[in-house]
């Protein structure tokens, strides 16, 4: 009788674990792109003050949160297939701006991290279809 009754509660905590599991995976993708377009942001703003160091920091981490975005969208939804590619360019650009360094004058680098910008904002836009249930 105990081993039934420990099944069941083992089986509900699973079962009630599973839309906690959803929603909190939902909150992270959403605190990603958030982080996302506000380092893209700053990476700019940055670039635009002349500072080479601060733009390849921003890039980087833009490209970070790309990446955590790609692995944690499911390939069947629409939405994060559009997605995709808007992400993997933002990596793309901020891979390009890595390479460059921080020891190049800021203009240059300031091409491919304004691309990146565009591209993140892009892909949030996708992303944000997701989060309103495709709206």
């Amino acid at each position: 009788m105990k081993r039934m009754q420990l099944a069941v509660v083992a089986a509900l905590a699973a079962v009630a674990w599973v839309p906690v599991a959803i929603a909190g995976s939902e909150n992270g993708l959403q605190d990603h792109v958030t982080a996302m377009l506000r380092d893209s942001e700053d990476m700019v703003a940055h670039g635009g003050m002349g500072d080479a160091k601060a733009i390849v920091h921003h890039c980087g981490e833009v490209n970070k949160h790309a990446e955590a975005i790609l692995k944690a969208l499911s390939p069947s939804d629409p939405h994060a297939k559009a997605a995709a590619p808007h992400l993997q360019e933002a990596i793309r650009y901020c891979k390009r701006v890595a390479e460059m360094g921080d020891k190049v004058d800021p203009g240059a680098s300031l091409n491919p991290a304004t691309k990146a910008r565009a591209a993140a904002r892009d892909a949030a836009k996708h992303l944000a279809a997701i989060k309103d249930g495709g709206a």
